[in-house]
């Protein structure tokens, strides 16, 4: 570009020879913008129905639309030379592109960066696991969903001590091994006599206590009864020079001294003074201490992890107990069980463990001792030729499925608050996770809550629950759910922000987890389901976006019942952001090739409801693509609807634009684009409508925005910036087509105005971002075919350099005014 240029993209009067105001034809070209483009759109977004939601998202678009331009030119079309129009359209017609960049979901906000789909789709990407039966320690066991205790529910005063076998010692001892801290652990015992190990269940805390009682006693230990508390052991309950194990129950570690309330709010009478809720103090701990040292006798006390631990572990009787690492347990437990086979058994079971199917089998990033134990069995068993791949697959895939099953048995007994609480409010936490895994920690611990509260009032109507305020921390609080806190990102679409983020230790826990509530506990559907649509009713995306993805899965595994308890009432709700979770919903059921069918014609009979949020959850969920099974599918049932409805009915077509512009994004853009050239030529105003609000959108909509149910990696880098220009990047050999579709909507009247100022945004942004310039300027060629196209973009040029409060930057506006000069040789 000469320097005079410079002067040109500042001057209307140095460019071409023609000046590009000067007056064309027809009412097509530059002189659509008129003067004053950036005047507000104030009222005028009001005419038509819902125009005034969304009436701006900011960024870099002006913030005027020309709406009221468009009506004082209505006249000036009856001649008709633009494409798709009749005789004439009443003047209301033109409020359609006064909302061309309306959000789908009103005022409410955006519907969120793909990022946070993604993680969504991938939580639930694991398969089900198979139901199983499965033992576990303390005369406790799992046949489906029904627990049973063997020990019955007799809650007597006579205190039980059971001394434990020589030979399970004996096999402790070959794959015991040593955790982080366990001399000092040995030391404390010896100092104080007793010692309180925190941890998970499952994570080898029994076997470390075992393991030092074992050594400090030369093999005398007993187990004292569980059903007791540590105040109520006396000395008659210890045996001389031998260690003491104690586990805890879960309903025993109650930090606060209250009544037992029955259902009536009553307390339970005799019963309740036979099982106080003690509070567990060094008090009770030094009392017990001191007995074991007239016995010379050693004692532990398994703790959970949680507000009990965490106060004990400030105390000198607590200490925390890791698990070991996974590898060395899994590979003890193969020495012992590989003993006497061929030298090579060991290596080849150790191989076996670490193929990528029987990693995604297993689902768990770490395996507890316990679970290593059962995983060297199984692999044991294949190298002896007991067991096929397809069973060993099979036997992996229950370690989720199991540990599903012993987070929720029985987790509400015994039926009243406050005593269920507790653990209901673990096991909300724990579906909570599922729900939006790897996302915020502050998002998940409050939905955790909502969902207590759901669970609470389903088990005691008659009693709303309140919140403790100082309970468990937040470090704490994941080790009970098998997660951890970590770093993460949170996509808000425009930018990613820092969070504190929680996941499951697993990609199948989430899967598992739901699955165990929605198949086993019929009566949980209800709190879930109205916790999903209060979720599905929030205005941030990171949380409709996982409610409604999670909302579809549960569809998809029982159509009948999630599609009247959680899709129907979203889609006839007012709020728009609810009718856009439903259709999300819908379309991720449609996932399952089974379901598809049903969610076909349910939008079918949508299509054509006299409600009109019917139609619009319709029209959104065909711009998922899964629901009519591919993307020009997708594109006649949008078709269909449009034509339908008249061509000034905004909220029509404003949504069915939006979703052609999310099929734009869905990879198959080389599908979509015929189609809307076919519309084009079709004639018919609603269908060439679409076509020019999809454009608009196309121009204005960062890619990021357009987020749909399958994975396009290709569109990741660009997910910033705006579809066309992702689209200019991933597939240039489009850039033809979707320059002529551009060029086509600047050239009419009605939408040219709207079209001009959404390129005018797009042109600032490619400012910014010296990667998007390159491409605008390889497409501007591509719009400066005729004397008329190159007016129209070198007068949108002048106008932003000369912009008083925001210029364009004069070094990107002279290589988009060269870029449009080389149009004009091609």
């Amino acid at each position: 570009m000469s320097d005079d240029h410079d002067d040109g993209a500042s001057s209307h009067d140095t460019h071409d020879a023609h000046d590009s105001r000067e007056p064309q034809d027809g009412g097509r070209g530059s002189d659509d913008r008129g003067s004053g483009r950036g005047s507000g759109r104030g009222g005028e977004r009001s005419s038509g129905r819902g125009g005034e939601r969304g009436s701006g998202r900011g960024g870099e678009r002006g913030s005027g639309r020309g709406g009221e331009r468009e009506g004082e030119r209505s006249g000036e079309r009856a001649g008709g030379g633009e494409r798709g129009d009749g005789s004439g359209e009443p003047p209301r017609e033109v409020s359609v592109f006064a909302s061309a960049d309306r959000s789908p979901i009103g005022g409410d906000g955006d519907t969120g960066g793909s990022a946070t789909a993604r993680r969504a789709l991938r939580t639930w990407a694991a398969a089900e696991g198979d139901r199983h039966t499965t033992f576990l320690g303390d005369g406790t066991l799992f046949e489906g969903n029904q627990f049973f205790n063997v020990f019955g529910s007799d809650h007597s005063s006579r205190f039980v001590r059971g001394p434990v076998p020589a030979e399970t010692l004996a096999d402790l001892g070959q794959v015991y091994c040593e955790i982080a801290g366990y001399h000092e652990m040995k030391q404390r015992l010896r100092d104080h006599r007793v010692l309180v190990l925190c941890g998970e269940p499952g994570s080898g805390r029994k076997a470390t206590a075992l393991a030092l009682l074992d050594e400090l006693t030369g093999g005398r230990v007993f187990r004292l009864d569980p059903r007791h508390g540590v105040d109520e052991i006396t000395e008659e309950a210890l045996q001389e020079g031998s260690g003491h194990l104690m586990e805890l129950l879960t309903e025993d570690v109650r930090t606060e001294s209250e009544p037992r309330r029955s259902r009536s709010g009553r307390g339970e009478g005799a019963d309740s003074a036979r099982r106080p809720a003690t509070r567990l103090s060094g008090l009770h701990l030094d009392r017990f201490g001191d007995l074991l040292r007239g016995r010379d006798a050693y004692g532990i006390v398994l703790a959970e992890s949680g507000e009990l631990a965490d106060r004990i572990l400030r105390g000198r009787y607590g200490m925390p107990c890791a698990p070991p690492p996974a590898d060395e347990v899994l590979r003890r437990h193969l020495r012992v069980r590989l003993r006497g086979e061929p030298p090579e058994a060991l290596a080849a079971a150790w191989e076996l463990s670490e193929r990528p199917d029987v990693v995604r089998a297993v689902g768990l990033e770490e395996l507890r001792p316990r679970e290593a134990a059962r995983f060297a069995d199984h692999l044991a068993r294949h190298w002896r030729g007991e067991a096929t791949d397809e069973q060993l697959l099979g036997e992996c895939a229950t370690f989720v499925a199991s540990q599903a099953r012993e987070w929720f048995s029985g987790a509400d007994r015994p039926g009243t608050l406050p005593e269920a609480l507790p653990t209901l409010s673990t096991g909300a936490f724990r579906i909570s996770v599922a729900v939006f895994d790897g996302s915020a920690y502050s998002l998940a611990a409050e939905a955790a809550e909502l969902l207590a509260w759901e669970f609470a009032v389903a088990l005691d109507p008659e009693h709303a629950p309140g919140r403790r305020l100082f309970g468990t921390r937040a470090e704490h609080r994941p080790m009970r759910a098998r997660a951890v806190l970590e770093d993460g990102e949170l996509d808000l679409g425009p930018a990613k922000v820092p969070v504190r983020a929680v996941r499951f230790q697993g990609e199948a826990l989430a899967s598992a987890v739901l699955g165990e509530v929605w198949h086993g506990y019929h009566n949980a559907r209800g709190p879930v389901a109205r916790w999903l649509r209060a979720l599905c009713d929030d205005p941030r995306a990171e949380v409709w976006v996982r409610a409604s993805v999670a909302a579809g899965v549960l569809c998809s595994w029982d159509w009948i019942h999630g599609f009247r308890e959680l899709i129907v009432p979203l889609a006839v709700t007012d709020v728009p952001v609810a009718r856009l979770a439903a259709a999300t919903a819908l379309a991720e059921s449609a996932r399952d090739p089974r379901v598809r069918p049903a969610v076909a014609s349910v939008l079918k009979d949508w299509a054509v409801s006299e409600d009109s949020t019917l139609v619009g959850t319709a029209l959104l969920a065909h711009g998922y693509v899964l629901a009519a099974g591919g993307v020009s599918g997708s594109l006649d049932a949008l078709a269909r609807v449009v034509r339908a409805h008249e061509a000034s009915d905004s909220e029509v077509l404003v949504l069915a634009a939006f979703s052609v512009a999310r099929l734009l994004a869905s990879g198959e853009p080389e599908t979509v684009l015929p189609r809307l050239h076919h519309w084009l030529d079709d004639g018919r105003l609603t269908l060439a409508n679409v076509v020019h609000l999809a454009v608009i959108r196309a121009l204005t909509t960062r890619t990021t925005h357009l987020w749909g149910l399958r994975e396009v990696p290709e569109l990741d880098p660009h997910a910033a910036r705006p579809l066309l220009v992702a689209l200019l990047a991933t597939r240039p050999g489009l850039a033809p087509e979707l320059a002529r579709l551009l060029r086509t909507t600047l050239a009419t009247a009605r939408a040219g105005s709207a079209a001009l100022e959404a390129l005018g945004g797009l042109l600032r942004r490619a400012a910014k971002d010296e990667e998007a310039l390159g491409h605008v300027c390889r497409f501007l060629p591509l719009l400066a075919v005729d004397r008329r196209d190159r007016d129209r973009l070198r007068g949108l040029l002048n106008e932003l350099v000369r912009d008083r409060d925001r210029p364009l930057d004069r070094g990107a506006a002279r290589r988009m005014w060269d870029a449009v000069t080389e149009g004009a040789n091609r």
